[in-house]
């Protein structure tokens, strides 16, 4: 009998932090990705390469891999607008070193090659769209997708500052975010922007799923004509035995 109590125990403090765990989660906005889109994804490298390139890095992504997306290798230079040293063959590198964002953030900002594996599209969706102002941070930001977030907010001259409202519900607490300065772009604009961003991240996460996509239709249309061509044999071989 006191064995049974102790598991039922040992269960209720198993179960009361995951409980607590999953109240505590943030609702996450569906990410509108679509890789087939490919002015969305020129949009977004071309984001990418202007803003998160700053500080971070993609060390498992080559510039001359745009071809994917439609860039043409002589005109990526421009269309980009990389330094001159740049090789199209190299990596891309963080315009940052390590040491220096270490110093100026307190942690070294993490390479972003696989970020929309490690964290889901939506994720990433919701968390650029979640900054507000809080002096009370050494960045002057703070996201309540990412609460204490060291990330300063690179994109605030397009979205704008928001401010943090919490409203009291008898025990439950609102949070809700407030524009208090416009950037240059209006909320939808800013959404499709973070959007596009967002659909080129995903792409950088597995560069060969749009190949294998266009394989996996060759692969399907060959299926089908063999299937036909089976049964028209499967029909002529027993024609004669039925």
């Amino acid at each position: 009998m006191n064995v049974i109590k102790k598991l039922w125990m040992l269960a209720l403090l198993v179960a009361v932090p995951t409980a607590a765990l999953a109240n505590s989660e943030v609702h996450l906005d569906k990410a509108p990705v679509n890789l087939q889109d490919q002015a969305s994804l020129q949009r977004g490298a071309k984001l990418f390469t202007s803003r998160c390139l700053a500080c971070h890095s993609a060390s498992y992504m080559r510039y001359n891999r745009l071809r994917d997306l439609g860039f043409v290798e002589a005109d990526i230079k421009k269309e980009l607008s990389l330094p001159e040293d740049v090789k199209l063959g190299s990596t891309m590198q963080a315009a940052m070193d390590s040491n220096s964002a270490k110093l100026a953030f307190g942690v070294a900002p993490p390479d972003l090659s696989v970020i929309s594996r490690s964290r889901s599209p939506d994720w990433i969706y919701t968390y650029l769209r979640t900054f507000y102002v809080d002096s009370s941070r050494p960045s002057g930001w703070n996201n309540t997708t990412f609460p204490n977030v060291g990330m300063p907010f690179a994109l605030s001259d397009l979205q704008g500052s928001q401010a943090l409202e919490v409203e009291k519900h008898g025990e439950h607490d609102i949070k809700k975010l407030v524009m208090q300065t416009p950037g240059t772009m209006n909320q939808a604009e800013y959404d499709k922007t973070v959007g596009d961003l967002v659909n080129y991240l995903v792409y950088m996460g597995e560069p060969a799923k749009l190949v294998r996509s266009q394989i996996g239709w060759w692969v399907l249309a060959f299926l089908s004509l063999l299937l036909v061509l089976v049964y028209a044999l499967k029909r002529e071989i027993w024609k004669d035995i039925h």
